[in-house]
């Protein structure tokens, strides 16, 4: 506690901020500047973190510089405890970010690695689909994609329903085949 009579009291850097005073930032800068950029280093990953930080600090400073009261802490105190503030939730914000390194933790943390793997099969089993016949490939469309039954497909292209159904059946087999040879030849070359 200062006992000097108030008129004999030094004027505070964050007073004179407050005040509007045109050269209190620049020596609240000098002043303080060494301790801010030290607690910004400390709580900082990197050195533009920290640089980042400076700058919310000092302009909290400056905003709350009216709000100092000698009364209650010294200069130093108040500043060191918006800067500690600052640098706390500065700190819980990256916390709350997740940490993903890959594309592929992404979906195996999301829980999608499944949904990603049966979208690449699915791209896989079309691409074994267009290389089949096209009245093959044709009946397995209106079944798969349009939801036909066998019987509306024989009704729909006149080809007896023994036939279509021949025609569907033998081309998932291909399809499974194909997928399941990539599938065997893959897991070789991860093992191998």
């Amino acid at each position: 506690m200062n006992f000097l009579p108030l008129e004999q009291q030094p004027v505070t850097i964050l007073k004179r901020i407050a005040a509007g005073e045109p050269t209190a930032v620049e020596d609240c800068i000098k002043q303080y500047g060494r301790l801010i950029w030290g607690l910004a280093k400390k709580y900082s990953v990197t050195r533009e973190d920290a640089e980042d930080a400076v700058q919310e600090i000092f302009t909290e400073i400056w905003q709350n510089a009216a709000r100092f009261d000698e009364q209650k802490a010294k200069e130093i105190t108040f500043i060191a405890l918006i800067a500690r503030r600052r640098l706390i939730d500065r700190v819980r914000r990256v916390y709350r970010r997740p940490n993903v390194h890959s594309l592929e933790e992404v979906f195996v943390t999301a829980g999608y690695e499944s949904a990603v793997y049966k979208q690449i099969e699915a791209k896989q089993a079309v691409k074994v689909m267009n290389g089949l016949r096209t009245e093959q490939r044709e009946m397995m469309y209106l079944n798969i994609y349009e939801g036909m039954s066998h019987g509306e497909i024989a009704d729909r292209t006149g080809i007896p329903l023994g036939t279509v159904k021949t025609h569907i059946r033998r081309g998932f087999k291909r399809v499974r085949d194909a997928m399941s040879y990539k599938f065997r030849k893959d897991s070789n070359a991860i093992t191998a």
